[in-house]
């Protein structure tokens, strides 16, 4: 297959078709075995990323359809990838260095990963859709906007977003989500522990697996408490002990997540996940899709350290306030 590198959309969706149609193994040639390390676990160490265009929950569209064929799943990635190649960026971006951190072209990092063929990461319900909330989860929802709007969003700095403030961002996890760009992660292993560290918010959790005791009740994370043990080839991690202002997607502190980490091939790891919170969703939710080996290191994403921006942001508030003052005292 050739394909015209004059530019890196074209080359993207080029290699989005070449992923989608190339067969990746001779019928009856077996797999290459995985690696593993000393104690013949599999061994997951190293860099991966787990971009996709596949969304968490299916789309309108494609209803009752579950997986996509080669050509709609090639076709889906291109449209995608014409809307960031399209996406006026304004006449403020005259050169590499003007590009801001969420610019739109970043997305074009996750351009090999477009063929993944289903048509949500969601995979249980049926319906590819995260199930409605409890009676106890919407009134939850109501009452933490309440509060956001009762006390005001700029009055102080913890009036702020947890992700404004570098403290916990959602696709962290777990359970572990792609994001819209830095969509890559590092994982460790040791005798007795499993680290996964993300690119975004590099905050490394530490899983422990040596069988000790999970927290106390009343012992909370903004990441919960992981424990993990192995399945056969399969590392199975359970959390638990939320602390309620994590709040995952509406999610309270009894919110559980499963994660599994299989390794398929030494190049892919299918990851598979179970969300459950009976104070929040009308039943428990499960997603899956697979992450791929990439080359090392992942660089420092630092956030803004020191919340540096937060004066800044509190005082135009506190300007804007005078303003709309002292035109309500010339009226």
């Amino acid at each position: 297959m050739m394909c015209p590198m004059k530019s890196m959309l074209a080359a993207g969706v080029c290699a989005i078709a070449f992923i989608v149609f190339w067969a990746p193994a001779v019928e009856g040639q077996k797999p290459a075995p995985i690696p593993r390390l000393a104690d013949g676990k599999p061994d997951m160490q190293g860099y991966w990323t787990n971009q996709t265009f596949t969304p968490l929950e299916r789309p309108a569209q494609w209803k009752d359809k579950t997986m996509l064929t080669a050509e709609e799943a090639t076709a889906f990635a291109k449209a995608r990838l014409d809307d960031v190649a399209d996406q006026p960026r304004g006449n403020e971006v005259q050169r590499d260095a003007d590009i801001h951190y969420d610019d739109a072209i970043w997305m074009l990092e996750g351009y090999p990963k477009g063929a993944m063929l289903r048509t949500s990461i969601i995979t249980d319900p049926p319906d590819g859709r995260i199930p409605p909330l409890t009676a106890e989860g919407q009134k939850r929802q109501q009452q933490r906007q309440a509060a956001r709007k009762g006390k005001g969003q700029f009055d102080d700095a913890e009036s702020r977003g947890l992700s404004e403030r570098c403290i916990y961002w959602a696709h962290e996890g777990p359970p572990i989500l792609p994001t819209g760009y830095n969509s890559n992660l590092q994982i460790h292993q040791g005798p007795q522990t499993f680290v996964v560290i993300p690119e975004m918010m590099p905050v490394a959790r530490i899983v422990a697996l040596d069988g000790r005791p999970k927290l106390g009740a009343n012992v909370r994370g903004y990441r919960g408490d992981s424990r993990g043990r192995w399945d056969g080839d399969t590392m199975v991690v359970e959390t638990s002990n939320y602390f309620e202002k994590t709040a995952w997607r509406g999610a309270g502190e009894n919110l559980k997540v499963t994660e599994r980490f299989t390794m398929t091939s030494p190049k892919t790891i299918r990851y598979q996940f179970t969300v459950d919170d009976p104070t929040t969703w009308t039943r428990p939710w499960s997603g899956e899709y697979e992450m791929t080996r990439i080359e090392g290191p992942l660089f420092e994403y630092a956030c803004h350290e020191g919340n540096y921006g937060l004066p800044s942001i509190l005082k135009g508030a506190r300007l804007a306030e005078e303003a709309a003052a002292k035109t309500r005292g010339s009226k």
